[in-house]
């Protein structure tokens, strides 16, 4: 039978634990051995341990954010949309134009994969807290043991965390299946809601079992990129938020919230504020570096702390390395994607000094020697904060076909708890209070490379405001700080934002195709006011000899009317023309449907492994 199909494949990852390769420095470099007894698997810390990674690997590879979770489900929205090319594909495209069906085979092999880490992390959960050495071992073994037990946790939570904000309500799965398939073999949904107070309170026992990240050495762990409490406590506070927000509720087949909200509003709050005030992290001064010199450049130490949650990758394969930097980000050589486009509305959304628009996007592709760049059309720009021309540590040859770069996808920085609890702050106070503004300006002040803790009038948002006007700054802040970085298409759904932000992006596109002027939107702050006017550029000129990663590449200003000639030593694009409306906004989110394309549909092979699964509402 189907089901039990279902159930062999979730099993069969549980049991795949993983060994370390003595010559690699990463955690997650990795092999998989078969052990089919796990009181053999958990008998001392090293088997446990090889069991955690088992869970850890699940994040990664092509079915998890080494590619489609990452960048297939994440698009279209107000900053980025996918992929070029005829819709109707049943594939990839669809997806991310809101027309998926259940019989799209993109959305099956990340679904199944979830619920894989799932029932790894589960084994976890349910055999380490059992383990002889957890109770009665040495006061190390039993704090490592500890630990693994709250990053069991951890991983368990970011898993369904991930398939619930897809999916919606889905099967409560938290034990082993082999107990699983005794106890409820063809399981119903659960609502989200429960589901999330289950993950918060799971949550809330892994911070005390997990230690911050400057105090792993008194338990005799080195520094890695495993879960420390800062990831415990700042997931806890997303999921919160989420929880407090807006979801499509299959009853009334309609967005709503609970009427406790604030009570989540108010565990966010608290999480994120234990993280401030712990000063086990901070911003790296430079949002430029954090990218180039630290993500791009596979580091393994990060003297800030800011990268608080990340998948890592490995083994130059589909099970757990990444495509990051290959489907998306600028080509190299004619090599990679491309696949996920800025929006022109979104590129004008940064201010001219902001620099994280020149990490955020990247307007060029690479030519064959490997530096020189080729400057490209508004409509043809790259996401820039994953790029193959960044990469070190190794890097490669312009020529080299590779597809996996090795990237770690972030889950989790400090400026997104930074921005977490300004938000929660404003709802709970019912207006923003001075560590609000505190909180939302550290991060402004990072983006304009200025000096987070000195005021600056010039990049600090006016005081004053009301809770409805400080939250529209958060909605903007939020989109200029982590864009491209798979987090907005959700926030926007839990704000209840999506239909209202692709509307009028939507509008805004069209407007910006005729040579007209844009409008500022009704959801969020608004753009700058010399982006608001008829005098932005039809073209743009790149200089034909340019090395430069940023505006430099150009001879003429993104906000000032163009020459009316090609100037010499350059190479005319089209910018602000009638390409927006036929290759951008032909194919930006043609199928959104309110009420039924805030979910994904659950993927039929699943539907007909359990007959007690129904269909999410409008699929």
């Amino acid at each position: 039978m189907k089901h039990i199909k279902i159930h062999h494949l979730l099993a069969a990852g549980a049991i795949a634990v993983v060994t370390l390769l003595p010559s690699c420095k990463k955690y997650l470099d990795q092999q998989p051995i078969t052990a089919n007894d796990p009181a053999k698997v958990f008998n001392d810390v090293p088997g446990a341990y090889s069991a955690l990674i088992g869970a850890y690997s699940r994040l990664m590879g092509d079915n998890g954010y080494g590619i489609r979770i990452s960048l297939y489900f994440t698009v279209d929205n107000d900053e980025m949309q996918g992929p070029t090319g005829n819709g109707n594909d049943n594939d990839r495209r669809d997806i991310a134009r809101y027309q998926c069906t259940p019989g799209n085979a993109q959305i099956t092999n990340p679904f199944l994969q979830l619920f894989n880490g799932i029932e790894n992390a589960n084994m976890c959960i349910d055999y380490i807290p059992k383990m002889e050495l957890y109770t009665n071992g040495t006061d190390q073994q039993k704090k490592q043991l500890q630990r693994m037990y709250g990053e069991a946790l951890t991983l368990r939570a970011q898993f369904y965390f991930e398939a619930i904000r897809n999916w919606g309500d889905l099967p409560a799965h938290f034990t082993a299946a082999q107990n699983q398939a005794l106890q409820d073999p063809f399981p119903t949904r659960t609502s989200s809601d429960s589901l999330y107070d289950r993950l918060l309170e799971d949550l809330k026992t892994a911070e005390d079992l997990v230690p911050w990240v400057n105090d792993l050495g008194a338990i005799g762990d080195s520094k890695d990129e495993r879960i420390t409490k800062g990831t415990v406590k700042g997931l806890r506070a997303r999921i919160a938020l989420f929880r407090g927000g807006y979801a499509l509720r299959p009853a009334s087949k309609t967005m709503e919230r609970s009427t406790d909200y604030l009570k989540y509003y108010q565990i966010a709050r608290d999480e994120t504020y234990d993280i401030i005030q712990s000063g086990q992290h901070s911003l790296n001064p430079s949002f430029k570096s954090l990218w180039k010199d630290q993500v791009c450049a596979h580091a393994v130490s990060d003297p800030n702390n800011e990268l608080l949650f990340q998948a890592s990758a490995s083994g130059s394969g589909s099970a757990e390395d990444s495509k990051l930097g290959y489907y998306n980000g600028p080509r190299v050589n004619g090599k990679g994607n491309s696949s996920i486009n800025p929006l022109p509305t979104y590129f004008y959304l940064f201010d001219s000094m902001d620099l994280r628009r020149d990490v955020t996007i990247a307007p060029y592709f690479v030519a064959a020697d490997g530096i020189t760049k080729i400057g490209q059309a508004i409509t043809a720009i790259n996401d820039g904060k994953y790029r193959r021309d960044w990469v070190t540590n190794p890097s490669f040859d312009p020529n080299d076909a590779i597809q996996y770069l090795s990237l770690k996808w972030q889950l989790l920085r400090y400026a997104d708890v930074l921005l977490m609890f300004a938000e929660a702050e404003n709802e709970i106070s019912n207006g923003p209070t001075a560590n609000a503004y505190n909180a939302l300006n550290w991060v402004r002040r990072r983006g304009f490379g200025k000096n987070i803790n000195t005021v600056n009038a010039a990049v600090d948002v006016p005081a004053g405001l009301s809770k409805t006007d400080f939250f529209k700054y958060i909605v903007r802040e939020r989109a200029l700080e982590l864009g491209g970085e798979g987090i907005r298409k959700f926030d926007l759904i839990r704000w209840n934002l999506l239909a209202t932000a692709l509307t009028e992006t939507k509008a805004n596109l069209l407007t910006m195709s005729t040579n007209t002027a844009i409008a500022n939107p009704s959801y969020m702050a608004g753009y700058p006011a010399y982006c608001l006017t008829t005098i932005l550029p039809k073209n743009m000129y790149y200089q034909t000899t340019a090395t430069g990663d940023d505006h430099t590449i150009w001879a003429n200003s993104y906000y000032n009317t163009a020459p009316s000639s090609t100037p010499a030593g350059t190479t005319k694009v089209n910018w602000l023309t009638a390409a927006i409306n036929t290759t951008g906004l032909a194919r930006f989110a043609t199928g959104f449907t309110v009420n039924k394309s805030e979910l994904l549909p659950i993927p039929q092979p699943a539907i007909d492994a359990n007959k007690n699964l129904v269909q999410n509402p409008g699929y």
